[in-house]
């Protein structure tokens, strides 16, 4: 089936996004990365995994996000870059991970990152070992929150030019889920919803 795409990801896209896109340099340069969407079971329901970022000098410190990264030279394509720095951040034995495919990709324009998730499983829970340098939390996430209409709210957060903003987004176990990962996951449960229905 044809994916959702842009119109079930700007669903949640941050206020500030359309600036972010008129103000871009003229001679801007895409970074390419991917993220991996592992799903896996666990008694009797299944999960996602998400990571809060480290906290350092970046546009992305601090915030909650799938496990990935940037393309480099030695991946032969994205997906190879999406399980690369899984293992690199959270540590799990990606030779267990069954690739699905991808969704649509997503670019992030305070970063210049265009972002392709990656889907994947694996059939038993993985075990989990964050790297301090990168993660400081590792969050299993029920899929049927993510699927839980009344997770959606509207949360104060903090930009990454220290700007309050009021952004759409996830409000999971305490945790506001905003930005691109909250754009990613809006395309991911309108496909499941699809494939449900269908």
């Amino acid at each position: 089936m044809p994916l959702p795409g842009k119109e079930a990801q700007l669903l949640m896209a941050p206020p500030t996004r359309s600036e972010y896109l008129k103000n871009l340099p003229d001679n801007y340069k895409i970074k390419k990365s991917s993220i991996l969407i592992l799903f896996y079971p666990c008694n009797n329901s299944v999960k996602t995994v998400l990571i809060r970022r480290a906290k350092y000098n970046g546009i992305h410190s601090g915030q909650i996000s799938f496990p990935g990264g940037q393309f480099e030279k030695p991946d032969n394509n994205l997906t190879e870059t999406a399980l690369r720095e899984t293992k690199e951040e959270i540590g799990i034995d990606i030779s267990k991970i069954n690739i699905i495919g991808n969704i649509s990709e997503l670019f992030i324009p305070p970063s210049l990152f265009l972002v392709l998730p990656v889907l994947g499983y694996t059939k038993k829970i993985p075990h989990f070992v964050a790297d301090k340098k990168e993660v400081d939390e590792i969050f299993q996430i029920n899929l049927s929150d993510l699927l839980d209409k009344n997770k959606i709210c509207e949360k104060q957060v903090i930009n990454s030019e220290n700007i309050k903003i009021n952004v759409p987004c996830f409000f999971i176990e305490d945790s506001i889920i905003w930005g691109a990962t909250a754009m990613v996951i809006s395309e991911l449960i309108q496909v499941i919803r699809d494939v449900i229905d269908n």
